[in-house]
């Protein structure tokens, strides 16, 4: 058995050799993006723990249906959509993605607004993580993965205009958050 060198291999023979079911390529595949794709993962779940099942049952699509993907864009690409589409789907058989009927008004002027910046990876990660499920999937797909609300609504299974509105409350969850958040820090400072 010929043994793929992760630095002499190319994305392509990795792809090949996933699709042929060889075990080394399928490794090698999943020691490239595995980093990346547990980070995507991270945005969605609730816990580290579910954020690794949530991967784990991600690649196994990922080798599963190896043989569709037609490289029409990056593997890297093919892969965080999957990855995205199980950590919903992950989210919807917790009953964490029920359909509501709410459809508020979308604040534009809150679209204008950001959060402050000066928090590392990990306390903003968390501050997501608390938001309501629906509020976080709907946030990570618009403001991380890039998804239009018409895309998001789609997926989720609401109106663009719910997406918007739910989108317009993550933010607005998020800001208070990082308000606590900032009173926390100075009170570490002063006291």
């Amino acid at each position: 058995m010929k043994i793929l060198s992760p630095q002499k291999s190319s994305e392509a023979d990795l792809i090949k050799g996933a699709v042929a079911g060889k075990r080394e390529a399928q490794h090698q595949l999943y020691q490239r993006y595995a980093g990346k794709m547990l980070a995507v993962s991270k945005r969605y779940a609730r816990t580290d723990f579910e954020a690794e099942d949530i991967l784990q049952d991600a690649f196994l699509k990922v080798f599963m249906y190896i043989k569709n993907f037609k490289g029409e864009c990056p593997i890297e690409f093919w892969i965080k959509r999957i990855v995205i589409n199980t950590a919903l789907k992950h989210q919807r058989s917790n009953g964490h993605l029920s359909v509501t009927a709410q459809e508020d008004e979308w604040d534009e002027a809150s679209e204008q607004e950001s959060l402050d910046s000066k928090y590392g990876y990990e306390e903003l990660l968390q501050l997501v993580r608390e938001l309501p499920p629906r509020y976080q999937a709907v946030f990570n797909l618009y403001a991380i993965e890039g998804y239009s609300h018409k895309e998001i609504g789609e997926m989720l299974d609401i109106t663009e205009s719910t997406s918007k509105s739910q989108y317009s409350r993550a933010r607005a969850s998020l800001r208070q958050a990082v308000v606590r958040l900032k009173g926390k820090y100075h009170e570490k400072v002063i006291g």
